[in-house]
Parts: structure tokens; C-alpha cells; sequence
């Protein structure tokens, strides 16, 4: 979210643009056609309810915003594609050039500004000036890319990084200068050997008897000294960190230190983290690379304490052959990351490491970040988290001396560390800092001071804040927050001292907003939980807004797309449980005693709400359920995101506990509402939803009957390092935690109809895991289960063909169980 001043540009008026609507919106409306409810038809996905307006760009004139969009209808398989519209009402988008936007990329920036407003730096490729008069100045026209600038202490120089050093810009003179020469590896030193044996002796008579011997041999010296004396003198010195990997490089405003963070050698990252969307940690499709495998046999022989990476084969290539996919680590095989943190003199090119924790502990930390500099570059701030992921410190050091360190907050959790807008923090112009925190039990904003004395919370309550930025000025915070509800998502403007919010946006709903350069605009992309996300301009006083982009086709608009009902229903522990109601009634269909959940992926998602889900496929099958006389419900389960700390942690060490006690709770609630026995509710999900679905048929049957596990994790062993280990420790460590966490260990309780769908190339949750799970049923006789596969697709499927199929089988197994017309209990 870009706030506060920002620069005008006069020349924005460039090549451009093919318009994209030559009727107006009431006309579009006219067009619709019947809506045809079918699961092919809804599967289409983005063909049907569209692209968000994404990438949202402001012209430093306040005039043009540039997104990323594609039109109504257009394919699904198409990339987004470069628009703008003007920032009045009324105005249509209109499909830019990729030169176009190239040409316009100094005049979007994102970079920093002078104190004053007059001048801007950008970095695109290259590095812009831009002035107040909207005038370019091109600063570097190289082949490496510049990035990172930022402005020195006294605003004379830019300071950029390019090739993995730092550099100076002097803007009066454009004079460069290199600042750091950071190398691999541990500093040469120069030996001169000295044989010996009988080498040595011949050596040594030489030298004694033949006077240009002694003469080379001091000229030798001579050289070698000179180098010495050579390197002395250069204005910056060689780095080296050691066997360490350099990750981050960020050069103090004052320019007389530079801070960073290396990785120490021989640790391997996780792999993957939490993943937005159905993803439950990260991981995505690599290139495919023939590698050759060993026998099961060797590999596991070979492989005793390795860390090894797992292989994913694509059997659908180009080429005919078996391709494997080099893959992700699982948990437990590498621990994570350790980092350390070095001050480098600039002068004399030493690196002095630093405690960022005040202590030993450094050895044991996972995750350090710098978050930023003090405007006059005399101090620094930083962010570390230990490997054990139950520790955040937040610490301040000295722009000139290392040694001056000072931990000014520090979070414990006896869970894991985490929360929404973890890392958001900065600098005050007063030189206090800001920082957002779980301390409270939700994610609220404090303020202290930079000796860590004098803590003020400047927020408080039970909701939380999902964004966070200082305004351009320094006088206000824009914040992006739950506090209405936490089912909406509105921007509000704070003091930097705390007290009252202002509301800007009224509207209920979701909103993700940009801010004009100087203020006055919002462009806001709005969604409601039945109206798919749009642009939208609006005054920042809340005046004149106006819709700006159509995402939805005709089609999909014809359709009266509800508004699930929220609900919270009582859970055994006394909570409230939000859940979203698709009813046959609402639809205008009659019940047929039968009721489904759906369940959401990621584990820590947000899915109850007033605004858009990124379920959307689901969100149009739960209708389509529902106008078939299914009661659908869709549970913000324990562990979900949107309501604090201890809803967060409520699955600590035991996945498949509080998380799926909610939905035992929903199906009782199911029963006591509408009268629906426990036998006709079904129940599924993709991947941690898909997990849950397995977990409850195997380990709570009587609740249920019937479920549907989508690309589910089977066992958390197999699982990525930077989610699971949070949650559940390391396996070697809490085998208690694993084994009642993972469905592998309960499939022995399958009593209902169970359908589970994987795609085999899903490098994200391993098509390892299911089969491994089908052998398991194999080996206990377990009659009552189908397995359906997905050649090309990774763990988020693309085709709509394979959303069409593994939803037709869905419904066929609700028809054919739970239904009004099923066996209630055998697959047919």
C-alpha cells in the first residue's frame, strides 16, 4: 500500500492503449445470458467470475492507475495482461503495451522519497530521479540490474545494490562509487612454501652460493610487500564471510557500515512456508530434470542420516520419457537455516559479528531480517526468530559499532510465533520505533523507544491488524484491520500516537487499497462474499466513488449468487465457532435431509467472511449442493486465521485434535438444527482440508458418512520443514505429536465411503503420501475406498477439465452415500 506524497509527472501521456468497453455497464447487463448450472460450467473458474485487478500502480501524477487484468470471458489458461484507467468516475480500462508500461515504470514507483517530497528515486533495471516537475532523470544505464535504493542521511547521494555490492550515486556530480567487495569464502593469505627433504637441501645450497638466487629471492619479498602495501590503500577492502552465504546486504544511510546476514554453511532453509490460498506450505512445480533413480533398496541404504530432497516423476511429457521433478526436503531431515549477523566497516572492509540475541543463541536462529534504517543511519533495525520458531527478537544496532546491540522487544510463545503483519514495524520521525505484535493474544501495534524503555501500545482489542504503513509525512499510520468485524476487512487512518481510527472505507466487505501520491484518491479493490473483486475509485473523504473494472462475465452475473449466512455454533469447549450456511432454501430448493462441509485448506486461512473467497469454485459447488437439497457449512475451524493467538495455536502438537473437535461440533449442531443424522453428512477438502477429511471418517466415523480428501497430507513426517515444524516439532524429536497427527496411523478406523483424489505431480504435498495411504488400506483389508488420479496436475489444479472431473466424482459420491437416494454407508 503506497501512502502519503508522492511525485507528479507531466509527460505520463504515452503511446498507449486499446479500449476495453464501447458500451456502458447497464448495457453490459442487458447481454446476459441463462446461467447454465453445471459442474462443467462453474469449473471454468476465472472464465466465468474473472481476474482480480491485481498489481495496483498509481502515476505519480495521481491521474492514471496501471493493474494487471484480463477481460470478461477471456480463457482460463491466459496470463493477465497490462491496463490503466483514469482515476475519475466513469473512466474504462484500457489495455497497455508491454513497452508502454516498460517506459512507464520510473513514473509507478514504489521507491523512496526525499524528506521534502521534491524528489523520488525508482529503480527499474536502471535508476530514475524523477522531480517534483515530473521530469525523468536516468541515473544508471547498465546491463546488472540496480535495486534497493534508497536515499543517504543527507540526501546528496543514492545508495543502490547491484551484483551483490553496494554503491553510491552522487547526484550532483553522477559520480560512483563501488562501497563494498564482497567475496566467497575466507580471506587468502599469502605462504611461501619451504621445501624440505631433499628439495630443501638443494634449495637451501643454492642460496647460499649463487648471489642471483638471493637476488630473486628478495625480489620476490619486494613484490609481495608491495601487494600488501597495494591493498592497504584501496578506499574499500575486500569481504569475506567465511564459509557463510550471503543473503542480504543493506548499506547504513550514513554510509560508514553496512549490516549482513549470512547463512551459515552447511544449514539448508525449509522448505517452503505457509502458502496463501488451498497451498498449505510452499513448494511449487520446478523444471523437470532426468535424473536417474536409484533401487528403493540403495536409495534407503545410501540415505541413512543424508538430507535428501524428494523427486517428483511427470509421466505426461513432451518427450516421451519419465521426467522427475527435484522436489522439497521433508521435516526433520534439515533443521533450518542459521544465520548469523556482521557489521562491515566500510573503511577497512572487517567484519564484525553480532549477537542478535544477546548471546549464543545466535547459533540458533532460523530467520533474521533487517527491517530498516533510521533516517540519519545511526541505527539500525532488526528482526531474528529462533530455529525452535517460539522466539522473535526485535533488536536495534548502532550505524557505528556493532558491540552497541540492544534487544528491545522480545515475543515468547509456547506454541509458535506468528500472527498477521509479523514483520510490519519501522521507524517514528520522533526515532521511536513501531512494530506489530501477538503480545495481547491479536496482532496490535506498539511503540517504543530505541534503548527499549517506554512501550505504549497503540492499539488495543480483540481483532486484528493485517496491514500496517506509515504515512509519507510521518504523522499518521494507514491500517487495514478486522475491527468492525472479523468478517470484513476495511482501511482506517490512525495518529502515530495511537487513539481513534478513522474510517475510510465504509463499505461492508473486503477491501485492499492503494493510495494516491498526494492523498486525495483511493483505489480500492473491493469484493463482497457474492460479488467477485473489482477496482473502484473513491475520494478519501468517502465522496464520489465509482466502479472501474467489469471482471465477471454475463453470464455469471444472471446467476442470484446469496450471501452464505454467518453463523457461530457452540463448540464443546464453550467457543463460538463461525461457519457460513449455504441452505437449500436460500436457493429455492427444498431439503433432502442431507448436509455437507466443506472443508478450507492452509490450516491457517480466513474463509468465513463478507468478502470474496479464494475457495471460488467452491463457493459456486456449495450452491450447486445446495439447489440440490444439500445443507452446506463451511467451518472457520480452530487454527484458521482472523481470531487471535490462541485460535491460531490451538493445534500445537496435535493436528486433527481442537481442529477437527469443531466440526465433530458442527455435525452435532447439524443434527440438533436440521434434523440431519450424523450418517447422512459428508464432508470434504483439498489439501489440509483434505487432510481433516481423513482424519475425521478414520478417527470420529460415527459423526460422519461420507467424505471426500482432496490432495491431503497423510502423514506430516512427509511434509515440509517451515510449516510443520512450527506446528508439531521436529519428528525425530516429538513422535508423539506426528503419530496422532497423521491419518496414516488411524486409517485403521475407516468405516465410511471414502473418495480420495491426488494429483501425481504435486510437488507440494508429494503423490507419495496418498499412495502410501492406499497401501495402507490395501494391507488392512479396507473395502470402502476409491482412489482417483491426476496425470499433469500439481497440488493447485489448473485445467478446468480435472476440476470438472474430480467434482462430478464428489457429487456422485454424495448422490450415491449420503443422498436421498444413497446406500448411506457403501460406495456403489
Amino acid at each position: 500500500m503506497r501512502v502519503g506524497n508522492r511525485l507528479s509527472a507531466a509527460s505520463l501521456t504515452l503511446a498507449i492503449s486499446v479500449p476495453l468497453f464501447g458500451t456502458p455497464l447497464a448495457a453490459l447487463s442487458a447481454q446476459q445470458k441463462p446461467f447454465e448450472f453445471t459442474i462443467a460450467n462453474i469449473m471454468r473458474g476465472p472464465e466465468l467470475y474473472g481476474r482480480e485487478p491485481a498489481n495496483i500502480r498509481w502515476s505519480a501524477d495521481n491521474q492514471w492507475i496501471y493493474f494487471n487484468w484480463n477481460p470478461p470471458g477471456t480463457r482460463w489458461d491466459l496470463p493477465t495482461v497490462p491496463y490503466r484507467v483514469r482515476a475519475q468516475v466513469g473512466a474504462k480500462p484500457e489495455q497497455v503495451t508491454a513497452a508502454h508500461v516498460d517506459s512507464m515504470a520510473p513514473y509507478l514507483t514504489d521507491g523512496p522519497a526525499m524528506r521534502d517530497g521534491t524528489r523520488a528515486v525508482s529503480a527499474r533495471g536502471d535508476l530514475f530521479l524523477i522531480d517534483k516537475a515530473g521530469r525523468a532523470r536516468q541515473l544508471t544505464s547498465t546491463t546488472a540490474a540496480e535495486t534497493n535504493p534508497m536515499f543517504s542521511a543527507d540526501e546528496k547521494t543514492v545508495l543502490y545494490q547491484s551484483a551483490g555490492n553496494a554503491f553510491a550515486l552522487d547526484l550532483a556530480t553522477g559520480f560512483i562509487k563501488q562501497l563494498t567487495d564482497l567475496r566467497t569464502g575466507t580471506a587468502p593469505t599469502e605462504v611461501v612454501a619451504r621445501a624440505t627433504g631433499q628439495t630443501g637441501a638443494l634449495e637451501r645450497d643454492q642460496l647460499q652460493l649463487l648471489q642471483v638466487i638471493r637476488d630473486r629471492a628478495f625480489a620476490d619479498s619486494l613484490q609481495r610487500a608491495n601487494r600488501a602495501l597495494a591493498i592497504a590503500a584501496l578506499t574499500f577492502k575486500p569481504i569475506y564471510p567465511g564459509n557463510d552465504r550471503v543473503t542480504s546486504l543493506n548499506v547504513s544511510p550514513n554510509m560508514k557500515t553496512a549490516i549482513i546476514i549470512a547463512t551459515a554453511a552447511g544449514s539448508g532453509g525449509g522448505a517452503g512456508g505457509r502458502g496463501g490460498g488451498d497451498a498449505i506450505g510452499g513448494g511449487g512445480r520446478g523444471g523437470a530434470a532426468a535424473t536417474p533413480v536409484a533401487p528403493p533398496q540403495a536409495a534407503a541404504a545410501g540415505a541413512a542420516g543424508a538430507n535428501r530432497s524428494t523427486i517428483v516423476p511427470a509421466y505426461v511429457t513432451a518427450s516421451g520419457f519419465t521426467e522427475d521433478i527435484p522436489g522439497r526436503t521433508k521435516v526433520g531431515g534439515e533443521t533450518g537455516a542459521r544465520y548469523r549477523v556482521g557489521q562491515v566497516n566500510l573503511a577497512t572492509g572487517e567484519i564484525q559479528w553480532m549477537s542478535a540475541t544477546g548471546g549464543d543463541a545466535d547459533k540458533n536462529l532460523n530467520g533474521v531480517r533487517l527491517i530498516g534504517w533510521s533516517k540519519d543511519g545511526s541505527t539500525a533495525l532488526l528482526s531474528a526468530n529462533t530455529a525452535d520458531y517460539k522466539m522473535r527478537y526485535l533488536m536495534t544496532v548502532s550505524g557505528d559499532d556493532a558491540r552497541q546491540t540492544n534487544t528491545i522487544d522480545t515475543l515468547r510463545d509456547s506454541a509458535w510465533v506468528g500472527g498477521p503483519c509479523s514483520g510490519c514495524g519501522g521507524f517514528l520521525p520522533d526515532g521511536r520505533i513501531w512494530f506489530v505484535s501477538e503480545a495481547s493474544g491479536y496482532a496490535q501495534m506498539y511503540a517504543i523507544k530505541a534503548d527499549g524503555t517506554g512501550r505504549v501500545a497503540l492499539t488495543e482489542g480483540k481483532w486484528e491488524i493485517e496491514r500496517a504503513e506509515l504515512s509519507a509525512d510521518g504523522q499518521s499510520f494507514y491500517l487495514t484491520t478486522s475491527e468492525e468485524s472479523p468478517f470484513v476487512r476495511k482501511l482506517y487512518k490512525m495518529s502515530v500516537d495511537g487513539g481513534a481510527r478513522v474510517e475510510i472505507t465504509k463499505e461492508h466487505g473486503g477491501h485492499t487499497v492503494e493510495i494516491s501520491p498526494d492523498g486525495s484518491k483511493l483505489a480500492d479493490v473491493f469484493s463482497e462474499s457474492n460479488v467477485p473483486p473489482e477496482l473502484f475509485i473513491t475520494d478519501a473523504n468517502g465522496g464520489n466513488r465509482s466502479q472501474l473494472t467489469v471482471s465477471t462475465t454475463p453470464e455469471f452475473r444472471s446467476y442470484k449468487w446469496i450471501k452464505p449466512t454467518i453463523v457461530r455454533i457452540p463448540a464443546s469447549d464453550g467457543i463460538g465457532v463461525p461457519a457460513r450456511v449455504y441452505r437449500p432454501q436460500d436457493v429455492g430448493a427444498k431439503p433432502n435431509g442431507a448436509a455437507v462441509m466443506f472443508v478450507h485448506g492452509a490450516g491457517y486461512l480466513h474463509n468465513v467472511h463478507d468478502f470474496w473467497s479464494t475457495y471460488s469454485r467452491e463457493y459456486m459447488f456449495n450452491h450447486l449442493m445446495a439447489t440440490k437439497g444439500y445443507t452446506v457449512i463451511d467451518v472457520d475451524y480452530r487454527g484458521s486465521a482472523g481470531y487471535g493467538r490462541d485460535w491460531r495455536t490451538a493445534i500445537y502438537r496435535f493436528m486433527g485434535g481442537r481442529d477437527l473437535q469443531d466440526h465433530v461440533d458442527a455435525s452435532k449442531w447439524l443434527t440438533k438444527t436440521y434434523g440431519i443424522p450424523a450418517e447422512r453428512i459428508g464432508l470434504y477438502g483439498g489439501s489440509y482440508g483434505g487432510f481433516m477429511t481423513l482424519m475425521a471418517l478414520f478417527t470420529a466415523p460415527r459423526y460422519f458418512g461420507a467424505g471426500a480428501a482432496l490432495r491431503s497430507v497423510t502423514d506430516w513426517a512427509h511434509y515440509n520443514q517451515g510449516y510443520t515444524a512450527a506446528i508439531l516439532n521436529q519428528p525425530q524429536d516429538d513422535s508423539l505429536a506426528y503419530h496422532r497427527s497423521s491419518p496414516i496411523f488411524h486409517a485403521e478406523g475407516l468405516e465410511d465411503p471414502l473418495l480420495m483424489l491426488h494429483g501425481m505431480v504435486d510437488t507440494n504435498v508429494n503423490f507419495q503420501d496418498i499412495v502410501r495411504l492406499t497401501q495402507r488400506l490395501i494391507e488392512l483389508g479396507k473395502p470402502n475406498w476409491d482412489l482417483a488420479v491426476y496425470p499433469v496436475e500439481d497440488h493447485g489444479f489448473t485445467r478446468p477439465t480435472s476440476w470438472t472431473d474430480e467434482y462430478t466424482r464428489i457429487m456422485k459420491l454424495w448422490d450415491n452415500t449420503i443422498g436421498p437416494n444413497g446406500s448411506k454407508g457403501k460406495m456403489k
